[in-house]
């Protein structure tokens, strides 16, 4: 069974004893309850990772940012000011301001990531065509500061890992065709970790660093919040696909 906490633990034991270069993402959209459980995992692993947290109340928990970073993980900044402004670039970049202030005065920002907001016509990626952002003390956006030529992109966007195909925004897509081709793209999670326990595997003989990013509000025991993730996400994976149409029509 996939996205079970149990599964993500495996997923964790084969990424760390495959012996390649990694870096682990987090997106906090919703429940950050879950993100503060996936969090004690690595740590008992000896694994670190950056969590971005949106500054909305249905992520934003100070009492969660608090205990991951207190577990050696990296707090970041999971911005979505064009899209909460409506295009106003301005006030966009006062928001984005704001809450990254607000944030730091839990603990140390120097890393962003675009929060993708399928639903929205503007990408905040934009704001950075008119601001700079490193001038604000932040080092890293993975988006626009990975080098993707040396690195592959895994996001289980969509509760799948080959989700870039119902993803508006959450996507590499100057580098999706090579990967596929080399056959570097993956459904499940079972997949990911067979080739990361395989030495010979074209993941493992790829020569790439990896950034794998995860939304932890998708990883549950099996119950009732397992369940009701499986049906929004399906829901959300078919309304996406039309948007993703939409926008390859335009």
């Amino acid at each position: 069974m996939d996205f079970t906490i149990d599964t993500y633990s495996q997923l964790l034991n084969a990424l760390k004893t495959s012996g390649m270069d990694y870096h682990l993402r987090h997106d906090v959209d919703l429940r950050p309850f879950n993100s503060l459980r996936t969090a004690r995992i690595e740590a008992s692993m000896g694994m670190k990772a950056t969590y971005y947290f949106r500054c909305v109340p249905e992520s934003y928990n100070e009492e969660v940012i608090r205990r991951i970073a207190s577990l050696g993980h990296e707090i970041g900044y999971h911005y979505e000011s064009l899209t909460t402004c409506q295009g106003n670039m301005e006030a966009a970049y006062a928001d984005f301001c704001r809450n990254l202030e607000k944030l730091r005065t839990l603990t140390e920002v120097r890393s962003i990531c675009m929060h993708g907001s399928p639903r929205s016509p503007w990408d905040s990626r934009d704001l950075w065509k008119h601001y700079d952002y490193h001038a604000l003390g932040i080092d890293y956006e993975p988006y626009l500061d990975t080098d993707f030529s040396r690195t592959l992109y895994l996001t289980d966007t969509g509760r799948r890992w080959d989700g870039h195909r119902v993803s508006v925004r959450d996507k590499i897509p100057q580098f999706q065709d090579e990967w596929e081709r080399r056959g570097l793209v993956y459904h499940t999670t079972a997949q990911l970790i067979a080739q990361l326990t395989d030495s010979q595997s074209p993941l493992r003989t790829s020569g790439l660093s990896l950034l794998i990013t995860t939304h932890p509000q998708r990883w549950n025991p099996f119950g009732f919040a397992y369940v009701k993730e499986w049906g929004l996400q399906h829901l959300k994976n078919v309304v996406k696909k039309v948007l993703v149409d939409k926008g390859g029509k335009k």
